[in-house]
């Protein structure tokens, strides 16, 4: 399905996708804010290609291997991953001609795997009481057996992950409030969003706070989140760099899911709703600043979920 592309080309066809990855809007959230005297602002970062956050590290992961040789339409793309990433990996391997594999847990929702699926994907589905961490392990296991057909990307533990938000959303967010941003707040999943941005924010912003936020139990609703103390911690991860780590019940995170929805007009997806509301309940510690955090993706691909919420 990728002839029409000639493999000389792959470099160049890739490399046009850059403009589309990151650059996206700060948004003010308004009537959920619960204190006039801090500010609370949210990258919509389903507006880039791929639709989701996960489009910045993809893609740096993809050059990184592309422009070392490891990558191309002779050596298939592999990684595990929840849906995102994968999707994020399908639309520029597709643009590109490279072939890809994923290892995907069974539970992913519907409407990602319709997506995978029409982009072309390998799909290996594994078992979902194992989440992504019997995805990565079955995705390991067929890289070091077949090593010169898959270039595994590993995006839990490739550094290009956490770097891409370091170099974009990072320096976004400076930029974006002026560098006036006092507390940044995220969820903890692969943590490359947390990681790459606390850790520029940290180098250039006096003073910044940053808040990692985890479901409270390992039973939880947050597709795509970790609940580091019982599973496998990523190796990107800097232990070190968190203020603070907050927990949150995925109960709260749908309803405040539903009010995103009726006071500030925004159709969240679970995660984006949970990050929403680790923001509010910070925003109640705090006299006075400027809080930002990150929707990683909206509804579109979680509809079941957002259907049963929005119709009690």
């Amino acid at each position: 399905m990728h002839t029409f592309i000639p493999t000389s080309h792959f470099a160049e066809r890739f490399a046009e996708m850059a403009p589309y990855v990151g650059n996206t809007p700060l948004y003010p959230i308004q009537k959920l804010s619960p204190n006039p005297r801090v500010k609370i602002f949210a990258k919509l970062e389903w507006q880039q290609m791929g639709g989701s956050v996960k489009a910045r590290p993809a893609y740096r992961m993809m050059q990184d291997a592309i422009e070392r040789g490891e990558l191309s339409p002779k050596r298939s793309l592999l990684d595990a991953s929840s849906g995102n990433t994968g999707i994020a990996y399908a639309v520029f391997a597709a643009v590109a001609g490279i072939p890809f594999t994923l290892f995907l847990p069974g539970n992913a929702s519907k409407e990602r795997k319709h997506i995978l699926n029409t982009l072309g994907v390998n799909i290996r589905y594994t078992s979902p009481f194992e989440s992504t961490d019997g995805a990565q392990r079955e995705a390991r296991e067929l890289a070091n057996a077949d090593p010169k057909s898959y270039f595994y990307a590993d995006q839990y533990n490739n550094e290009n992950n956490w770097r891409a938000h370091y170099d974009t959303t990072g320096e976004e967010i400076i930029r974006q409030t002026g560098g006036k941003v006092t507390h940044f707040i995220s969820g903890l999943g692969t943590t490359g969003t947390f990681t790459g941005t606390a850790r520029r924010l940290k180098e250039n912003v006096e003073g910044v706070k940053v808040i990692g936020l985890q479901p409270e139990t390992a039973l939880h609703g947050l597709e795509g989140w970790k609940h580091l103390e019982t599973a496998k911690v990523p190796g990107i991860y800097d232990s070190c760099l968190a203020d603070e780590i907050h927990l949150i019940d995925t109960l709260s995170a749908y309803e405040v899911l539903k009010d995103a929805a009726r006071y500030e007009g925004l159709f969240l997806s679970p995660s984006s709703a949970a990050n929403l509301l680790g923001a509010i309940r910070l925003a109640e510690t705090i006299e006075e600043g400027t809080i930002v955090t990150v929707f990683p993706d909206d509804a579109s691909k979680y509809s079941e979920v957002v259907d049963q919420l929005l119709s009690r």
